[in-house]
């Protein structure tokens, strides 16, 4: 059972395609920008991208995929690995301009560049990346698609099942990114706000993940009806994925937050001692 699970990967061609090309655009786009800005673009970021496509290919062409349907469990270690590992990746490698530089001059001058320069566009995207918009775009995929009767949906249609993971990333994108930061993009507002913008965010996720350990029935029918793997019943399987998001997932929420307090009290600390040294 074990050899059989560790050897069932399913790499979907034009989606697995698509990420390859994406990694060279970005390794490209990489290497040019450091030729002129080398301390903002060291290599952990292009290490960060890289890491980004990996987990996200590990997400759906690896047995987690293959089983998903089959173990709560699984399926809720890849909603993990789409909302709370490969976003932060892929922002912390700022994507935005390696990404632009990385693609052929002949594609980017002529049509992405008169694209880019629209002013609804560039409003469009700063909209997004506000925090108040982005924690309502996540949260409500979030909260949305794990109402069974969607994610009953999302198991029987494949379209409907890549529009969930899409939503997951993309919305997560949009989360981390006021959090992160990546350049060339500012956060014009207070830090502090960044804090109840993560605890609700954990305060979220902490109600869904209670909701499937302690309902004490099985949400999802689908689970129910399957024969499951490593002989687990479907209400342990349930009360296992609800743990791993509870746990796993707060700490995504809560090790950022403690971080930003951390620097937000020690700032004022290093002005008042720098006031103190005496100049000479």
């Amino acid at each position: 059972m074990f050899h059989s699970f560790f050897l069932s990967w399913s790499f979907p061609r034009w989606v697995c395609l698509s990420l390859e090309i994406t990694a060279i655009v970005y390794w490209r786009g990489w290497l040019l920008i450091r030729r002129t800005r080398p301390a903002l673009f060291p290599g952990w970021r292009l290490s960060c991208f890289l890491a980004g496509v990996g987990f996200l290919i590990l997400a759906i062409a690896s047995p987690i995929d293959t089983f998903s349907g089959q173990l709560l469990f699984l399926h809720m270690l890849q909603h993990f690995i789409l909302m709370c590992i490969v976003p932060p990746l892929i922002v912390l490698a700022a994507p935005t301009v390696p990404l632009l530089r990385g693609l052929p001059r002949w594609f980017v001058r002529p049509i992405l560049g008169p694209l880019i320069r629209t002013t609804w566009l560039r409003r469009f995207f700063k909209l997004l990346v506000t925090p108040r918009v982005a924690w309502i775009l996540m949260n409500a995929a979030y909260i949305g698609w794990h109402i069974p009767a969607a994610y009953e949906l999302a198991l029987a249609s494949w379209q409907w099942h890549a529009v969930e993971h899409a939503s997951f990333l993309f919305g997560s994108i949009l989360f981390w990114w006021p959090v992160i930061q990546p350049w060339p993009s500012r956060y014009s507002g207070s830090q502090w706000l960044l804090l109840p913008y993560l605890l609700s965010a954990d305060i979220v996720n902490t109600a869904i993940s209670a909701m499937l350990c302690f309902s004490g029935r099985v949400l999802y029918p689908s689970y129910a009806e399957q024969s499951h793997i490593f002989a687990i019943s479907p209400l342990a399987d349930q009360a296992a994925a609800g743990a791993l998001m509870w746990v796993f997932g707060s700490l995504v929420f809560l090790v950022p937050a403690m971080y930003i307090t951390m620097k937000l009290l020690s700032s004022p600390r290093r002005h008042m001692f720098a006031r103190r040294i005496p100049s000479h």
